[in-house]
C-alpha cells in the first residue's frame, strides 16, 4: 500500500514555501497539528527524533537518518508503527507538498498517549510526526568569522544512564548549557563530560585541526554520532587529510590551528574563540573553509 493511501486525508499540494506536517496519517499545518496532553513524549520526553536537511528539493542522507531513528526507537523499547520504507515515502511527499526547496525536516516518534504514570505499556501506540519547515541558526557572516564559544558548566548526561547514540526527546541538559551561553553573550557552548573531556556543542559535533591533522571525539566519548559528522570525516579522508577519533580536552582546542562544529542544522561552522582565547588566527581557518566547500558540493551533487 502506498504512503498516500494510508493517510486519512488527501489534500492538494500546498502553496510554495508552506510548512507542512504529517501527524499519524493526517496532513496538517502549524495551526492544526496537535497532540494530546497525555502523550508521553510531552509528559516525560519519552520518544526519539531526527533532523534532516533538504537541498535544492533533494533530501540529504534520508536513509542514514531513518536508520538512526529506528535504532534509537529500538534502543528505548519503542516500536515505530510504520515501516521504514513507507516513512521514507511519506517524507518525500511532505517535502513535495511543502514546496520548500531548502527545507529542514523533523521526524518525531513519541511513546504515544497513555496515563499520568510512567508505564510505557499504558501507551498502546506510538505517535509519528513529520515536520517540513525551514531553519537557520546563524547569518552567513558568522560562517565567515566563526563562533564565539564558551565552555558550559553543565556536563553532557552520563552515558551509563542513556546511550548518547539514542537521539531522544530529552535535551534539557543541552538546553541548560545553551542558556549559559546566552547569558554569557556567546554564540555557542562547548560541553564536557563528567570527567572534563570534550564532548560536543549544544547540538553539534566538534573537530580540531592541528598541523593539518583533524581530530574529533570518538562515539564512546558520550557523543551523538552525527550524520554530518560522518560525512565530514569521509570528505576529509577523501581530500587527503589525516583524521583521527580520539579523546580531547580544552587544551587541544585552546592550542588548535582551527576548530569547528558540524551538525545537520549547523552544517560546518568555525570556532574563532573559546573561553576568551583566540583559536588559531581567530577566524574560520582554511581547512574549515575547504571542508565547508566540499560539503556544499556534496549536498548539491
Amino acid at each position: 500500500m502506498t504512503a498516500t493511501a494510508k493517510t486519512k486525508t488527501s489534500t492538494p499540494a500546498q502553496s510554495v514555501g508552506t510548512p507542512t506536517i504529517w501527524l499519524d496519517g493526517e496532513w496538517c499545518d502549524r495551526g492544526t497539528a496537535m497532540i494530546s496532553v497525555y502523550d508521553h513524549g510531552l509528559l516525560y520526553g519519552d520518544g526519539v527524533f531526527e533532523g534532516i536537511r533538504v537541498y535544492g528539493g533533494k533530501i540529504f542522507r534520508l536513509e542514514e537518518h531513518l536508520d538512526r531513528l529506528f535504532d534509537s526507537a529500538k534502543a528505548i523499547w519503542l516500536t515505530v508503527p510504520i515501516e521504514k520504507k513507507e516513512l521514507a515515502a511519506i517524507t518525500r511527499e511532505a517535502v513535495s507538498r511543502s514546496g520548500i526547496p531548502e527545507a529542514y525536516i523533523r521526524h518525531i516518534v513519541t511513546r504515544g498517549v497513555g496515563d499520568l504514570g510512567l508505564d510505557p505499556r499504558k501507551c498502546p501506540k506510538a505517535s509519528v510526526i513529520i515536520i517540513v519547515d525551514t531553519i537557520k541558526l546563524w547569518p552567513e557572516q558568522v560562517y565567515q568569522t566563526g563562533l564565539n564559544v564558551i565552555t558550559a558548566g553543565t556536563p553532557i548526561p552520563q552515558r551509563e544512564s542513556l546511550s548518547p547514540r539514542v537521539k531522544s526527546l530529552n535535551y534539557l541538559a543541552h538546553i541548560m548549557a545553551k542558556v549559559e551561553g546566552i547569558h554569557a553573550g556567546a554564540d555557542e557552548v562547548l560541553m564536557l563530560d563528567s570527567s572534563g573531556a570534550v564532548a560536543e556543542g549544544s547540538g553539534q559535533n566538534v573537530f580540531v585541526v592541528k598541523k593539518r591533522k583533524i581530530t574529533t571525539p570518538p562515539p564512546h566519548a558520550g557523543i551523538l554520532r552525527g550524520v554530518t559528522r560522518d560525512a565530514v570525516i569521509q570528505l576529509a579522508t577523501d581530500a587527503g587529510y589525516e583524521v583521527q577519533e580520539t579523546m580531547l580536552n580544552r587544551y587541544d582546542l585552546y592550542t588548535a590551528d582551527e576548530a569547528f562544529f558540524t551538525g545537520t542544522a549547523s552544517e560546518i561552522v568555525g570556532i574563532r574563540q573559546l573561553d576568551g582565547r583566540l583559536v588559531g588566527t581567530g577566524k574560520a581557518g582554511p581547512i574549515t573553509r575547504d571542508l565547508r566547500a566540499r560539503f556544499h558540493a556534496l549536498v548539491r551533487s
